[in-house]
């Protein structure tokens, strides 16, 4: 905000085998770049039913969290989405151990279950606020959804961010 309150938290709903995800990880960056370390970008998880990998990625990426290199992991798999329907769980393990993270431990997670309220907690939230689709923005209470149409998603989020 201009007047020197704190930028409210960007929560960018998100869903690993998701294109227009991939795409939106430039806006992402750029709402970084403008607005540094003021900015906090909260990832949250909506695994779409359509895409049959959606829910165990997102548990690996709660587990690339919990080992602290979540974002790189959510960059590293949707770098490669295209992949991850051919490969799933296959091309979650190579992303962690490419990414220095320790696959074991998170191939663990992906089979007891450890992430899996967090990660339905989200998707019962995202779907309680309104949610149907990939991405979404909650910036300041504002529901922004780019999973149709992101000209000008980037703007508008920083337009809410500096009123």
């Amino acid at each position: 905000m201009t007047d020197g309150s704190p930028l409210p938290t960007v929560e960018f709903w998100c869903e690993l085998q998701c294109p227009d995800c991939r795409t939106a990880l430039d806006d992402v960056r750029a709402l970084r770049e403008r607005f540094g370390e003021a900015l906090t970008i909260a990832f949250r998880h909506f695994p779409l039913e359509k895409h049959k990998h959606a829910y165990a990625a997102a548990e690996a990426a709660e587990e690339a969290f919990a080992q602290g290199r979540g974002w790189a992991f959510v960059e590293a798999v949707l770098a490669r989405v295209d992949e991850l329907d051919r490969r799933g769980q296959e091309l979650l393990l190579e992303v962690a151990a490419e990414l220095g993270l320790d696959a074991d431990e998170l191939e663990l997670a992906l089979i007891d279950g450890r992430h899996t309220l967090a990660v339905d907690a989200d998707q019962a939230e995202g779907k309680a606020i309104g949610i149907t689709g990939t991405p979404t923005y909650l910036v300041g209470g504002k529901l922004l959804d780019g999973s149709k149409d992101q000209d000008g998603l980037r703007e508008r989020i920083a337009a809410l961010l500096e009123s």
